[in-house]
């Protein structure tokens, strides 16, 4: 099938106007991380019967296809069209054509909402200790509590010794019962550094009364530092906010211009055809698989901010949060408005009609095409976890070289 090209500074221009437009790399996994654009997302093309219409909801939406001259555009087409999608181009030149252009190019995975989480330290400079600080509070047994804000199943692979598994949205959500005693110093980590930066600053911004600190570069920093990690650990957070924190999330949210509907509006989205719309509830699987709203797809929040390129490659389309209690939802828009994102929380629902279902779980790649990450599991050689954590701290400067993010810091 004949495609129709777009330049690289066709992209720029959409992106720069916030227009949908879904770029995809149809390259492996592995390939994708080794440099892309900012906003584009990976959908390997391998992976287009199994991704694309959970992924891309809208029949209709623009699509541009690229790889890096391996010859994939064609077959990708083909697959999306046999799907239905109809609004399919391709990039004049592939990536060669955006790195001639000038445009900046981006390693790793989930990059811009990584480089949205060094930007949020550098302009609201969320405090943080380092791996050997919080050895030494270990050691004398201070009054602190330690939550991983990683999915449990990354904690329970490899942890802080004492930590206890609080996903990054819950924070708010169950860090009055993680941490009762407001002298309590709370230490937020993750594997690297985007989700302890992302969910220090969520405890601050939301009031909570404890000092809060992240764990600088998280385990990675850890094992630098030649601290020893737990394996194993099944430490939940119970559900207990502390004083103030749900109606604290709600006045983060609307500080950051998220707006509540109700399912009048909801309506009035769903109706509007030419406009993606992504609804994800953001609760943990059980609250999901107990009862949920209808076509709302499970996405826990804290991953949402942290790979949204995978929740929602079209930039530029709306997204609708649901959540019984409202706080993680709240507190999962404010990130997702300040990414630039056209966000809403949907209020109520849940005393009607729900499904009741696990959570649909897209099959796992070829682990051969997958890029390993460094945060990841127990074996990382140290050299390359010093050099993802120097990749990261450049991040700041890449976004302003390539200046077509949009993101805003409250």
């Amino acid at each position: 099938m004949k495609l129709p090209a777009v330049t690289p500074a066709d992209i720029r221009c959409a992106l720069l106007l916030r227009e949908e437009i879904a770029l995809l790399d149809l390259r492996f996994e592995a390939g994708f991380a080794t440099g892309h654009p900012l906003f584009a997302a990976n959908m390997a093309v391998d992976r287009i019967a199994i991704e694309a219409e959970a992924r891309m909801p809208r029949k209709d939406v623009p699509i541009v296809l690229y790889d890096d001259g391996e010859g994939l555009v064609a077959t990708g087409a083909e697959r999306l069209a046999a799907l239905g999608y109809s609004n399919i181009s391709t990039l004049e030149g592939g990536l060669k054509a955006w790195r001639a252009a000038g445009y900046e190019i981006f390693q790793d995975v989930n990059s811009y909402s990584k480089a949205f989480g060094e930007l949020v330290e550098a302009r609201r400079h969320t405090p943080s200790l380092s791996a050997d600080e919080v050895a030494k509070l270990i050691a004398d047994k201070a009054n602190m509590a330690i939550l991983d804000v990683r999915r449990f199943d990354e904690y329970a692979t490899m942890n802080i010794p004492g930590s206890v598994s609080v996903p990054g949205a819950e924070l708010v959500l169950r860090a009055g019962q993680a941490a009762p005693d407001p002298e309590t110093t709370i230490i937020v980590n993750c594997a690297g550094r985007t989700r302890s930066i992302i969910g220090t600053q969520s405890l601050i911004n939301a009031g909570v009364p404890n000092k809060v600190r992240a764990l600088r570069n998280g385990t990675i920093g850890w094992t630098l530092a030649r601290h020893t990690l737990d394996r194993g650990a099944d430490r939940r957070g119970a559900i207990g906010p502390f004083d103030g924190g749900p109606a604290n999330a709600r006045d983060v949210a609307y500080r950051a211009g998220v707006r509540h509907i109700g399912a009048n509006e909801m309506a009035a989205l769903v109706a509007q055809s030419g406009r993606t719309l992504y609804r994800f509830d953001v609760r943990d699987a059980e609250e999901h698989s107990a009862g949920h709203l209808p076509g709302f797809r499970h996405y826990p929040g804290g991953q949402l901010v942290q790979e949204t390129d995978m929740a929602a490659p079209v930039r530029g389309a709306r997204i609708v949060l649901t959540d019984d209690r409202c706080v993680r939802a709240d507190m999962t828009a404010s990130w997702l408005a300040q990414m630039g994102w056209e966000v809403y929380v949907l209020e109520g629902g849940y005393d009607g009609a729900l499904e009741i279902g696990p959570p649909r779980v897209l099959p796992k790649p070829d682990p051969a095409h997958r890029y390993r990450r460094p945060y990841e599991g127990a074996d990382v050689a140290q050299a390359a976890m010093q050099a993802y954590l120097d990749w990261e701290y450049g991040l700041v400067e890449q976004l302003r070289r390539d200046g077509t993010h949009g993101f805003y810091v409250i």
